[in-house]
């Protein structure tokens, strides 16, 4: 039942029509009796009602717009108030005509008129009895025809079956009204005070939520009995759906809490923002939609994609898991799926940008090309994971910048170091709080296609923890054959990173996962020379801390002279990062006395970098002096380049003991024991006594304590050292060597031969002695930066002992008895 009637008929009257009156009196048996003794005229002006049905004995109001419908009730208002009303078959008809409108109908009295403000007027119509059009007169002002009272079978007065089914249509009617929260329970008071039965059943019926339809089959209903069941038939429906959403209600309904609270005051603040111009969220979806028109995505991506975002339809916008769908979907959007930029295969321009950025290593620029090359002649080609391993500072990662320039692809770093969380790599699932991508995935949604140059930076610095190890989820992005379907946890979708041009960096290969590292392909990358230090201070450092600092080359001049000795006296390292601080304090000293207009150098000076960098705190390593028997000269790797160490030897009496002494390693101390274990065995063909092995004691030492020492390279020099002195021999002079021994004598090659023999020319070292197995070492450093040494390639410890050991007697000899 609906209240759209029950509270309208204030006011109104069934008799004598009062104006002032201030309640209606239902109508009684009395009233209807004498209603249906009245006659029915022949004709009548037919109102047709779009809306809704009007019941004998009820009264409702109606809203006339219609210009034909305004004309009838003005004349019949000025008349007899008396019209016909019936109900359109159509309701969006404007202006019907016969075949438009029902046959039966309710003939009405026309009791007030309201002219509205707007124009339009309302009627308040009590409906008489029914009828049926029977010949239409004419249409025009509006529709007029002859009619015929249709009659009403009424069952006997005392039906018992008839009373039982009005009782129940009142008692149904009391709980309809009490579980609808939208008619006052005042209307229960009208229903028990109808006395009328056929009255009951009409005003039932006319406040009954039906269609237009429903109500007109039952005005059509002839029988008074059947229109009763008909009507409690739809009661009975109407009770039910009552029922259901009353009982739905008060299982979702829970108390008004803080929660409720706040979602109020949210869609409040929600509301405020849309009228500020915000956007809602149905905005936001309906956007996110449509930005998913421009992505170019397969099926399976899309149909994922349409799937989430149905999901968040769907959601509570104040629900925690709202705002992480939102982000899932909004990383979906904002990735850069197959979307690639077009690679520029100049491989000169190329070469131009590898020699402007770095100067010196060759065979990395010349691997760089190669690749470059490939990747012209095959666009499809996997890229491959190059791994550039070498000292600190000597521009790792400046190669993967310089790559992504001359390639024309976009820039991505991310570091490693440190890093302890395979989540990092591989992202959060989306149902953790704080759930976010993975690094890789977040940094080409950074650079917005999907083939630029990433650099993975310190990858040797990668470390395990409970979270998971990071280095084992990178084995799948650097897999060329399986990170075509990369997964990210956030993402839940295989990301292609097939055309990626991945550069990892490193300092130490060996602490690298075995698995990992055999995915790359290795590119070692040496120290500089003293030569190009100073060539890349003067193209690079100089004028880049010059601009960094507000000056021009006008303010400060340093000539090669004065960078070779900041870099020989103030640095000791493979790369160049020492060496730019100690140019940039420099260039903040002339900045000083720009700012404070004092007088200062523009031509920098020797004592001037004296004076600002204060003494020079490295010297170059010189060979020692050969007077001294036991003195060797080795060559050493460091992590910093290349060194040269020195051995010493002593004996002095006692019971052939062995001591060593310099903080050497096992493997040091193991090439020591080798040497004098071959000695011992071949003491007549060196021409030592071995009765003088047994009565000497034999102390090693190895000079700079408190730095550690290792490694198999200084064996041939711990072998000199020790028949040098046990034959007070001297070392012949400007020599060094490195090399490993056996105990059968054989020389074994060594590594890092490009640093020590750099090592060897800055102490001014002639001559060096080497494995024959080295010379293809040597064969691939460049001639400027052999010139002045002679190399001796040997095989055997005779060999060393012939070039090494002279024929002088060494200074202050001891004479062995």
């Amino acid at each position: 039942m609906s209240n759209q009637k029950i509270i309208t008929i204030d006011n109104l009257s069934l008799q004598e029509f009062d104006s002032e009156a201030e309640l209606i009196p239902l109508l009684t048996p009395e009233d209807e009796e004498e209603m249906n003794n009245e006659e029915l005229p022949e004709a009548l002006p037919i109102l047709p009602l779009r809306n809704t049905v009007l019941f004998p004995g009820v009264v409702i109001p109606i809203t006339a717009g219609r210009d034909k419908s305004i004309k009838l009730i003005n004349d019949a208002n000025a008349g007899s108030k008396i019209i016909g009303v019936v109900s359109q078959k159509n309701e969006e008809d404007e202006d019907p005509t016969f075949n438009d409108i029902n046959s039966v109908g309710t003939v009405a009295r026309i009791l007030r008129v309201l002219k509205m403000p707007d124009g339009n007027i309302t009627v308040i119509l009590q409906g008489k009895k029914r009828f049926e059009i029977d010949t239409v007169t004419t249409e025009i002002p509006y529709i007029k025809a002859t009619i015929k009272e249709v009659p009403e079978k009424r069952p006997k007065k005392g039906e018992k079956e008839f009373s039982a089914i009005i009782d129940s249509l009142k008692e149904l009617a009391t709980q309809i009204i009490q579980e609808s929260p939208n008619i006052p329970t005042e209307a229960t008071f009208a229903i028990k005070n109808i006395e009328s039965q056929s009255f009951l059943v009409n005003f039932v019926s006319s406040n009954m939520n039906l269609t237009v339809k429903e109500k007109q089959d039952l005005l059509a209903i002839n029988d008074l009995k059947d229109r009763a069941l008909a009507t409690l038939r739809f009661m009975n429906l109407e009770l039910q759906k009552l029922e259901l959403k009353n009982d739905i209600q008060s299982k979702v309904r829970f108390d008004l809490d803080q929660q409720q609270r706040e979602y109020f005051l949210h869609q409040q603040i929600k509301t405020i923002q849309e009228e500020l111009g915000g956007v809602s969220h149905e905005e936001e979806i309906e956007e996110m939609r449509q930005k998913a028109k421009t992505k170019k995505w397969d099926e399976k991506t899309l149909k994922h994609f349409e799937k989430e975002l149905s999901k968040m339809q769907r959601m509570n916008p104040q629900a925690p898991d709202f705002g992480i769908q939102r982000n899932y979907l909004e990383l979906f959007l904002e990735l850069p799926w197959n979307h690639y930029s077009k690679d520029k295969f100049d491989l000169k321009h190329a070469q131009k940008v590898l020699d402007r950025d770095h100067f010196g290593l060759e065979d990395v620029k010349k691997r760089m090309i190669e690749h470059l090359a490939v990747l012209k002649l095959r666009n499809d080609m996997k890229s491959p994971i190059l791994c550039l391993t070498g000292p600190p500072g000597v521009g790792k990662t400046s190669i993967g910048k310089s790559v992504a320039e001359a390639l024309g692809r976009e820039y991505v770093r991310i570091s490693l170091g440190g890093l302890r969380d395979e989540a990092e790599i591989r992202g959060h699932r989306k149902t953790y709080i704080g759930a976010m991508p993975g690094r890789i995935i977040q940094s080409l949604k950074k650079a917005g296609t999907s083939n630029p140059v990433f650099v993975l930076d310190e990858i040797d610095k990668l470390s395990s923890s409970h979270n998971g190890d990071p280095s084992s989820a990178l084995l799948e992005v650097l897999d060329p054959e399986q990170n075509k379907e990369f997964y990210d946890n956030f993402l839940e979708m295989g990301y292609d990173l097939s055309k990626v041009m991945f550069i990892a960096t490193s300092n130490n290969m060996s602490t690298i996962q075995p698995a990992l590292r055999d995915r790359m392909e290795v590119i070692k990358m040496s120290g500089y020379t003293i030569e190009e230090k100073v060539e890349i201070a003067r193209k690079h450092l100089l004028p880049k801390q010059l601009k960094e600092h507000g000056l021009t080359s006008k303010h400060l001049v340093i000539g090669k002279k004065q960078l070779e000795q900041i870099v020989e006296g103030y640095t000791r390292e493979s790369g160049v990062r020492g060496l730019e601080n100690k140019i940039a304090q420099v260039i903040r000293n002339a900045a000083k006395s720009v700012a404070m207009e004092e007088e200062y150098n523009i031509k920098l000076t020797d004592e001037d970098i004296i004076k600002i960098l204060g003494v020079p705190r490295m010297q170059r390593d010189k060979s020692e002096s050969n007077e001294v028997a036991g003195v060797v000269t080795g060559l050493a790797w460091t992590s910093v380049g290349g060194d040269i160490l020195f051995i010493e030897s002593l004996i002095s009496k006692g019971k052939g003991s062995l001591t060593m002494t310099g903080n050497l390693g096992t493997v040091m101390k193991e090439s020591t024991t080798i040497a004098l274990e071959y000695i011992k065995a071949n003491a007549d063909k060196l021409g030592i006594d071995p009765e003088m092995l047994n009565k000497y004691n034999v102390h090693i030492h190895v000079p700079e304590g408190a730095t550690p020492k290792d490694g198999p390279s200084a064996g041939i020099a711990m072998l000199t050292s020790l028949v040098s002195v046990f034959k007070q021999k001297r070392i012949k002079k400007n020599l060094a060597m490195t090399g490993e021994i056996t105990l059968r004598g054989k020389v074994l090659p060594v590594g890092g031969i490009k640093e020590k023999i750099l090592a060897a020319k800055r102490a001014n070292i002639k001559e060096i002695i080497l494995c024959h197995e080295n010379k293809r070492d040597i064969d691939e450093i460049k001639p400027e930066y052999l010139e002045g040494l002679t190399f001796h390639y040997v095989k055997e410890m005779s060999e060393v002992l012939a070039i090494a050991i002279t024929d002088q007697n060494a200074k202050n000899a001891k004479i062995l008895n």
